[in-house]
């Protein structure tokens, strides 16, 4: 959550945040990103629209401006990626032609470069103003391919335009004229080229592997969604069971006391008799409580204090070495309203706290204000607070630098201890086992505050952040605040 820290922190325990393949910083050659490539038919598309273009291009060229081609050469070239494109073809028949293979998709694209390089050569080489489709296959592998992938389709574009550059044929021009450009310009254009395919390749680059981000980001936080409003159907279904359990626990009930009746001369059977009345009095209890109506059960309540909220979502992180405060002031002095208890909001709150208590140094306060038309909800730390290097990228998925957070190592050192114990009860002779060392976070996906960010929106609040210098007592640490219309969070039911 804080500057110099992990700014967005996946909602996973610790001993998965742990283990995630994503905890150390990955080299480019192992980036897990884009390697789908393009579907066999989408392939097979891009080839024909090219095979059209290169034929209507010659037919102008040879029909309408009468230029000297060699035909000959150039329809074969355009035949083999026809009939390239006719093998792949044949090929959607025996495979699936929607799931995509990056390998694939390279071979492919590989192709129409070297078919296309072809073509240049034989119409005058850098000369000739379609040399800029080069840039064309190495954009799309850029956007769809691997980076190994992708980076050696675009070694092969520039190794094209080198020898292009040394061998062509002469540019095609109208009967009797020769069009004799100096090598210095063939240079230049050549240069252009490069730089062209250097530049469109890494922004189609960025750009894919920006927009991979964000959708991984967002599938991950439906998914946590999902999981807080299948927690939250909880008390629905546990009603309805209770409900439905009800008649056959009254069927019990009343065969158990004729039983007792009958039994009277029997003080065994009595004795079963009675049992049977005593725990099914104790399952209509654990029923009725099941089956309390929402308002009267606050774990699952549709409509709770905002103290109440505050509790449910620093509660989990107590038990660490740091003192947590909750606190609620409206305006007026008028008795804080009732809110609704949304997943988002519960999720996103929970997931602020936490990152609150990795990085404080001692204390982690969460105070909401209300007035008239709004409610507030701050949470403050007394850690090293945002890192200027990181406040420009609030907002953004996978930005963290977390260190080795606090809840992690009690936690770690919770574990430890409860295994020391297990193996010193273990142990006849009664010695102590030896300490177990605490094990150092790994850092964060960078998931936390993003998915915390985008739940909190998503319920009507707004979401800043800066200093807790400001706040009122001020803190030296963070502050993230989180401010909501009253309409969006106030509910109308009573508590």
């Amino acid at each position: 959550m804080k500057g110099s820290r992990g700014v967005y922190r996946d909602r996973v325990s610790p001993l998965e945040a742990d283990s995630a393949p994503h905890a150390a910083r990955p080299g480019w050659t192992d980036l897990p990103r884009r390697g789908r490539g393009l579907s066999l038919r989408t392939l097979i598309i891009l080839r024909w629209m090219a095979v059209t273009g290169q034929s209507a291009t010659i037919f102008v060229a040879t029909a309408v401006l009468h230029f000297d081609l060699p035909l000959m050469a150039c329809m074969a070239a355009i035949a083999a990626g026809a009939g390239f494109n006719l093998y792949a073809t044949s090929e959607l028949k025996t495979l699936d032609p929607h799931p995509a293979d990056g390998r694939r998709t390279a071979l492919h694209l590989g192709f129409d470069m070297m078919q296309l390089t072809v073509l240049l050569a034989l119409t005058g080489g850098l000369q000739n103003p379609f040399c800029l489709l080069l840039v064309a296959p190495v954009t799309v592998a850029a956007a769809s391919l691997p980076a190994r992938q992708a980076l050696a389709l675009g070694t092969l574009a520039l190794l094209a335009a080198v020898a292009l550059f040394h061998w062509s044929m002469p540019l095609p021009w109208a009967k009797g004229t020769e069009l004799d450009l100096p090598p210095l310009y063939r240079f230049g254009i050549g240069l252009a080229l490069v730089t062209g395919v250097v530049f469109t390749a890494t922004y189609a680059w960025r750009v894919a592997a920006d927009a991979e981000k964000l959708e991984l980001a967002l599938a991950t936080t439906q998914d946590v969604l999902q999981r807080e409003q299948r927690l939250a159907a909880l008390g629905g279904l546990a009603a309805a069971a209770a409900h439905e359990l009800g008649t056959p626990l009254a069927t019990i009930q009343v065969v158990a006391k004729e039983m007792r009746r009958a039994a009277s001369s029997d003080p065994a059977l009595l004795e079963d008799a009675q049992l049977i009345l005593e725990q099914a009095e104790r399952c209509r209890d654990i029923l009725k409580r099941l089956s309390q109506a929402p308002e009267d059960d606050g774990a699952l309540s549709g409509a709770v204090s905002l103290r109440a909220l505050l509790e449910e979502v620093i509660q989990p992180h107590r038990g660490f070495d740091l003192d947590f405060e909750a606190a609620v002031r409206t305006r007026s002095g008028d008795r804080p309203p009732h809110v609704r208890r949304l997943p988002e909001v519960v999720h996103g709150l929970s997931t602020l706290v936490e990152n609150a208590a990795d990085f404080a140094a001692a204390a982690v306060r969460v105070e909401a204000v209300v007035d008239a038309g709004w409610i507030e909800v701050s949470v403050l730390d007394d850690g090293p607070g945002f890192a200027a290097d990181i406040l420009p990228r609030l907002g953004e998925p996978y930005v963290t630098s977390r260190p080795q957070g606090k809840a992690r190592r009690a936690l770690t050192a919770q574990i430890a201890a409860a295994a020391q114990a297990a193996s010193g009860r273990r142990n006849r002779k009664g010695a102590p086992a030896a300490a177990a060392a605490v094990a150092p976070s790994q850092g964060g996906m960078g998931l936390g505050f993003f998915i915390a960010r985008t739940l909190l929106e998503r319920s009507g609040g707004e979401v800043s952040v800066g200093s807790a210098e400001q706040a009122d007592p001020p803190m030296k640490g963070a502050r993230v605040t989180v401010r909501w219309p009253r309409p969006a969070l106030e509910s109308s039911q009573a508590a």
